[in-house]
């Protein structure tokens, strides 16, 4: 789609719209020309306003919007900053798609990418009445692989009976669907054993030489995605592919003239995990799995694929036991990943020799494939996977690259030994200074961003800061409709008793409200002791209010039953403190247990305050206290979402009203009107009851 080269300054927006050409080559639009026509899209009177009855235009999503056009119609970079309530979805859409040009656009998580696919894209499309092609696209774990679907039928080798009973829905599922995309599957949970089991990897798929190749629901997406004038993708999958050249990105990002990272704060963390090296515990158990189930079903009786399997599996667990060390035994106890420095188990003898075990059991695989290589398709993959797996095994028990961190994330039933660049600053220079990249517009958005004018939390680590910088405040009137209250006198966090005083003032407040009320830790320590606490209180109170507590059912069950019955109050920790909505009065009251600060031991954390000391700065002021108000900004993001909502933020670190940082942190969130008191926050609390 092209533009004219010329368009008379009081071209209305059906005009614009008719001057778009289907099939010229990609123009940039004249700047000034595409403000015009966003601002005739945001317009009282517009087509958003047609399409919404509730339509009011906002002046802070409307600056947003004109600085990405500007941004798109030059081809810079661009960082915006965009506060709760502002619309940073339409901020950025509605130029995209009038500026006429391919765009890729990118977000954290998929079910955001289903939401910009299935929801915001089609009603903006209709509303500017646009024929534009769309298209959606994942990583290989989220669609059917046909082939090894059948051949997980055929080998019948699954972990347990549930596996089992979720391969024959999926068997049914696969009669009707069109795309293969997992997520099509109500309740399907993406974590589900059964999904690697039918679904391909990098390493596992047999690509053209695949007897299901021409009905392959990956090859169909990608397909889709190269003909699309819109492409919805994750930060995950942009990662993977600037890393493998696997996704599809790689053939699709040269021919876009527009790439727009929503969710920015996530990017730099999305990218440090697939930058780097990684050797997992599942992928060795996979990998044992498909060596049992290809060998007996095609080579059976020329190895003994069992005793093969079990030699891959058993070097698997040695590994876990061997990363995981004294936490071994206390498994049941662990809960969600852990993160342990390197220097923990480098150079220790079980490690070592955990490492040898891998490299020996993957080549002895390996050799047993090679004498079959050619009996099969697969066979050709397996052998690849084996030489790599060893591969890896080897290189983790050298020591490290310069300049990249080793750590080794444990989980209850799985390690990942893990080498990674500190950040993502090399990899997206070379994206925006290379040869296509230079040429392209860069938008990159959050609500999130930085603490500073700069927005350098967010910047330097991702190598922006030659890009245009906007903040766009919220148009949500805080001062008015919420309420901060830092308790003075109250247990330090470092105090035994700080939980349990925690949850004391949780229940107060939760009592005034009838419940609508999220407590947000820091730990999953803290998660369970407030949790209990909470429930201790409740039950001696008598007050009929539930406790929903974070793992103890799926993160969208918690959320709808909090929703369903707000006389309750959710306990969460890390994944509830962002991504999070609850609009009008089902939630009033957000609770922080204490200061978000990262781990000092965490083994990234410890690089990057060692790279910053060396440069001469000043690490907790630049890292320990910019994370903090990044993730505080997020947490107290959970409270007001609407022009209408009403509540209070209370954070329970006295650190936040005694240390000099503390009116840093406090001057990171929204403008909240304080209360010095408890009796002055529940006090608004039962006004806020009282008038619901």
């Amino acid at each position: 789609m092209t533009l004219p080269e010329t368009a008379p300054p009081d071209q209305d927006l059906d005009d614009w719209l008719d001057a778009l050409d289907q099939d010229g080559p990609p123009t940039p639009p004249a700047a000034d020309e595409l403000v015009q026509a966003v601002e005739a899209a945001f317009d009282a009177g517009g087509p958003l306003a047609r399409l919404d009855p509730g339509y009011k235009p906002r002046e802070p999503q409307l600056q947003m919007s004109r600085a990405v056009a500007r941004a798109l119609s030059r081809r810079q970079a661009l960082v915006v900053e965009a506060g709760t309530g502002v619309g940073k979805t339409f901020a950025y859409l509605v130029p995209a798609l009038l500026a006429g040009s391919r765009a890729l656009i990118s977000t954290a998580t998929k079910s955001l990418q289903d939401q910009l696919f299935l929801r915001d894209l089609p009603r903006l499309t209709k509303a500017l009445q646009m024929p534009v092609r769309l298209a959606l696209l994942k990583g290989r774990a989220s669609y059917l692989c046909l082939h090894r679907m059948k051949e997980a039928r055929v080998s019948g080798e699954f972990p347990d009976r549930r596996t089992a009973l979720a391969l024959a829905r999926i068997e049914r599922w696969a009669l009707g669907t069109a795309t293969g995309d997992f997520a099509e599957i109500d309740g399907l949970d993406e974590r589900s054993p059964i999904i690697p089991i039918v679904s391909s990897s990098r390493e596992s798929c047999l690509g053209q030489e695949c007897p299901d190749w021409r009905a392959c629901y990956v090859v169909k997406a990608r397909r889709e995605a190269m003909e699309a004038d819109v492409v919805v993708v994750n930060h995950h999958l942009f990662f993977a592919d600037v890393t493998l050249r696997d996704t599809g990105v790689a053939e699709l990002l040269p021919s876009v003239e527009i790439a727009i990272f929503d969710e920015a704060h996530q990017l730099a963390e999305a990218g440090v995990q697939f930058l780097g090296t990684l050797l997992g515990t599942a992928s060795l158990i996979d990998f044992a799995r498909d060596v049992l189930a290809q060998g007996l079903a095609h080579a059976r009786g020329v190895h003994d694929w069992q005793a093969l399997h079990a030699g891959v599996e058993k070097a698997a667990r040695e590994l876990r036991l061997a990363a995981a060390g004294p936490l071994a035994t206390a498994g049941r106890e662990l809960r969600g990943t852990l993160k342990l420095g390197w220097r923990e188990r480098a150079g220790q003898p079980a490690f070592a020799t955990a490492l040898a075990g891998v490299e020996q059991a993957c080549t002895r695989a390996l050799e047993a494939l090679t004498a079959v290589r050619e009996a099969a398709p697969d066979f050709a993959r397996l052998c690849e996977r084996a030489q790599e797996l060893r591969d890896l095994a080897k290189a983790f028990a050298a020591d490290p690259d310069p300049g990249d961190v080793r750590w080794i994330d444990i989980s209850p039933h799985a390690a990942r030994l893990v080498e990674s660049p500190l950040d993502i600053r090399d990899a997206m220079q070379q994206q925006l200074e290379g040869p296509q990249g230079s040429s392209k517009a860069w938008v990159f958005t959050s609500a999130t961003l930085g603490d500073d004018e700069g927005l350098t939390w967010f910047t330097e680590p991702a190598g922006l800061t030659g890009a245009e910088v906007l903040r766009v405040g919220s148009p949500f009137d805080y001062p008015a409709h919420a309420r901060l209250y830092v308790p003075r006198g109250f247990p330090k966090p470092s105090e035994p008793s700080h939980p349990a005083s925690v949850a004391l003032l949780a229940s107060r407040l939760a009592r005034a409200l009838g419940g609508r009320t999220f407590v947000l830790t820091t730990t999953l320590r803290n998660l369970q002791t407030v949790s209990d606490a909470l429930r201790e209180r409740f039950e001696e109170g008598g007050d009929a209010i539930a406790v929903l507590q974070q793992g103890a059912a799926p993160k969208r069950v918690l959320l709808q039953r909090f929703i369903d019955d707000p006389a309750s109050v959710l306990v969460g920790s890390a994944s509830f403190w962002e991504g999070i909505d609850v609009p009008g009065d089902a939630l009033q009251c957000v609770l922080i247990d204490k200061l978000p600060f990262p781990p000092p031991n965490d083994p990234l954390v410890e690089a990057r305050v060692k790279r910053l000391e060396a440069q001469g700065r000043n690490a907790f002021s630049e890292y320990f206290v910019a994370e903090a108000a990044i993730a505080l900004k997020q947490g107290a993001g959970r409270l007001i979402r609407t022009e209408t909502d009403r509540g209070l933020l209370v954070v329970c670190d006295p650190r936040m009203a005694g240390m000099n940082y503390g009116r840093r942190l406090r001057g990171a969130l929204p403008p909240m009107t304080p209360v010095a008191t408890e009796a002055e926050a529940l006090a608004w609390l039962q006004e806020l009851n009282a008038t619901r």
